[in-house]
């Protein structure tokens, strides 16, 4: 991101009016740098997670069906929901048991289709709101080893995309953000790792990996008011890696 580019989301943050959002998943890497920024910019933040404060099951249907309507029942308003929830998942087809595929579809997958689905009443009720998913380079790119998050992610991506047509009429934006490795907690046994590290910085045109704060950046724009022509898409976030070859070094 330029100067230029981070003049213009510092600006729209910053004017942005205040709004109460939740995210699932607050107390991973993304979803603490996106609470701060939101916070930053005068919003209300809550969230939950398996780990945190106020727990909550996204992989269980009936946590979050009761965890939203709670939160709707002491919340005059919840302007946006972030799900903020998954897993990374590297290994060969043929090498991948049934149970693990089972596991990514369920952490990736269903737990976002039953948070669509439990936070969907209240914002048809309150007349509006705004949905944030998040996907991966891997849906859009033929990265090997990805078989099963590829599945996932790509899943995802087609609900969020069918969402978005179904509830616009209603005042509701739905989008997601596929972010190539970004340096978090979750990705930390290969961040961690200097030659995988240094393998991977080497696939982006850019030369590194997102920071957790670069993808909430880009999270925080989707959510302010700024954003409110864009629904259904997919932002990725990946350095180049997806739509750019590296230029070989000499």
């Amino acid at each position: 991101m330029d100067c230029a580019q981070q003049r213009y989301l510092n600006m729209n943050i910053s004017n942005s009016s205040s709004k109460t959002v939740i995210i699932g998943g607050i107390t991973g890497g993304i979803g603490t740098a996106l609470s701060g920024l939101l916070q930053s910019r005068g919003d209300t933040v809550t969230g939950y997670s398996r780990s945190g404060s106020i727990r909550c099951d996204a992989t269980n249907h009936e946590d979050l069906d009761t965890y939203f309507k709670d939160c709707f029942a002491n919340h005059e308003k919840i302007d946006a929901y972030v799900h903020s929830i998954g897993s990374i998942y590297l290994k060969a087809a043929h090498l991948t048991p049934a149970t693990d595929w089972l596991e990514v579809q369920n952490q990736n997958l269903n737990s976002a289709f039953y948070a669509l689905r439990a936070v969907l009443p209240g914002m048809i009720k309150q007349g509006g709101g705004r949905l944030l998913f998040f996907s991966s380079v891997a849906a859009q790119s033929g990265l090997a080893n990805h078989e099963a998050i590829a599945a996932a992610k790509g899943g995802l991506e087609a609900m969020i995309r069918s969402a978005a047509a179904s509830y616009a009429p209603r005042g509701i934006r739905i989008n997601a953000i596929a972010p190539s490795l970004t340096d978090t907690p979750l990705s930390s046994a290969i961040t961690s790792n200097p030659q995988a590290r240094a393998f991977t910085e080497k696939m982006h045109p850019l030369g590194s990996i997102n920071t957790a704060h670069e993808v909430a950046s880009m999270a925080a724009w989707l959510l302010s008011d700024d954003a409110s022509q864009v629904t259904g898409q997919v932002f990725v976030v990946d350095g180049g890696l997806s739509s750019i070859i590296p230029k070989p070094k000499a």
